[in-house]
């Protein structure tokens, strides 16, 4: 798949997703990522980051990145500002729900966790949330009690071996039982026969937090592009964005991008792209 060399010309954002894109199995950013984001940075180019983490579990990278544009966490509940920790938009699951989600973690025996803006929430029970949940670089804490962190969860997660109990309360978290809310079913990055629904607001996902930013910074959405490998990057391969997958992003996000790098995340995909961009704008 070629690009179109105007398509490139016009960009004025470019959106990173984290885990499996940007970062390689060390979890650190290529050399030639960070060196043509700096460079694209000087000729005017914006970058932010639409991630599953904790908004604390970014900003390392937006320091390294010098990256100063609104941060997009947990899949859309909430956009905020680095370095000034200014809050664009936040999205919380109301408390009835978060209550009911923890009646059903105890019904069917589910690990479950509340996730905040700077730590996740676990009780004794859900030990384990540290090394099933895929929230790298978040901060876990156990807690007494799930109650009084019942208010400003922005996204609830349930972990289960048993796809079809997380199905069924999937179903019981939507229309007719429930209002409002955004329901997604996926499997493990890294936990091998665990599968997780994780519960929001409705009207809150990394296209949406996409769309509120381009609105923010008065930028199109032709003149953006979006970089990702997973299910989760789904919706945002949907948009009327410059799709780019990586070399080793699944079938479905490949299918769907405009792009696909030569080399996987391991190798700084990424990193080409970019240098393709900035050779464009520079010629």
């Amino acid at each position: 798949m070629s690009l179109n060399n105007e398509q490139l010309k016009k960009l004025k954002l470019i959106l990173f997703d984290l885990d499996g894109t940007l970062l390689d199995e060390k979890g650190e950013i290529g050399s030639k990522s960070v060196e043509y984001t700096k460079k694209l940075e000087k000729l005017g180019v914006q970058f932010t980051f639409a991630s599953g983490r904790l908004h604390s579990a970014l900003t390392d990278y937006a320091k390294e990145l010098e990256i100063s544009t609104p941060l997009i966490s947990l899949d859309g509940s909430l956009i905020k500002n680095y370095p000034n920790g200014d809050i664009f938009y936040e999205s919380f699951v109301p408390e009835k729900y978060v209550e009911k989600c923890v009646a059903y973690a105890d019904r069917f025996m589910f690990r479950i966790a509340l996730c905040h803006a700077d730590a996740i929430y676990y009780t004794e029970h859900n030990t384990l949330i540290p090394q099933l949940i895929d929230k790298f670089g978040a901060r876990f804490d156990e807690v007494p009690s799930y109650q009084p962190y019942i208010k400003e969860t922005l996204e609830v997660v349930l972990a289960s071996e048993s796809k079809d109990y997380l199905k069924h309360v999937q179903n019981r978290m939507q229309f007719p039982y429930a209002f409002g809310l955004s329901t997604g079913f996926t499997k493990s990055y890294t936990s091998k026969g665990i599968y997780y629904l994780e519960i929001r607001k409705k009207g809150s996902s990394k296209a949406t937090g996409l769309n509120r930013l381009l609105k923010h910074l008065k930028i199109k959405m032709d003149e953006t592009a979006v970089i990702g490998d997973w299910y989760n990057d789904r919706e945002l391969f949907l948009t009327g964005a410059l799709k780019v997958a990586v070399e080793n992003a699944v079938p479905e996000i490949k299918h769907l991008a405009n792009y696909v790098t030569e080399k996987p995340n391991t190798e700084d995909g990424v990193g080409d792209f970019l240098e393709l961009v900035y050779k464009v704008k520079t010629q």
